[in-house]
């Protein structure tokens, strides 16, 4: 499906880039970190957590289940702060960083929030 610039809802704007290329460089971005670490396709979760974990800025670690849900939220915080919903309050003592929603983020639809996420990490990896 081909769209004009008017027709494209406004999160989509907000991203600048198409249902199309979101998709396929959100393709590319899976093949790229499966290449990189000799693994299957990621999925969202494993790209929220790698996130994380650059963020944290410890290098690659063991950590705990919790540990690892607070890297997937550090790294949401990371992302939707791109788009003025978060931003940094400081770091704790241990170095992991706190974040302030400052603004609500919309109820988007499933699949709204499926691209926004996946345009939002595929701008992440290309600026790192």
């Amino acid at each position: 499906m081909k769209f004009t610039f008017l027709q494209i809802p406004n999160f989509y704007r907000l991203l600048h880039m198409t249902p199309s290329e979101i998709n396929k460089k959100w393709t590319e971005l899976q093949e790229k970190i499966a290449k990189d670490f000799d693994s299957e396709l990621p999925d969202m979760k494993v790209m929220l957590f790698l996130i994380g974990v650059q963020e944290l800025g410890k290098g690659p670690s063991k950590f705990s289940k919790r540990q690892k849900e607070e890297l997937m939220h550090i790294a949401n915080c990371r992302l939707f702060s791109e788009l003025g919903f978060y931003e940094l309050e400081g770091v704790d003592q241990d170095g992991w960083p706190h974040w302030k929603l400052i603004k609500q983020i919309p109820a988007y639809t499933l699949l709204e929030q499926e691209m926004i996420m996946r345009s939002l990490m595929v701008t992440y990896f290309e600026n790192i």
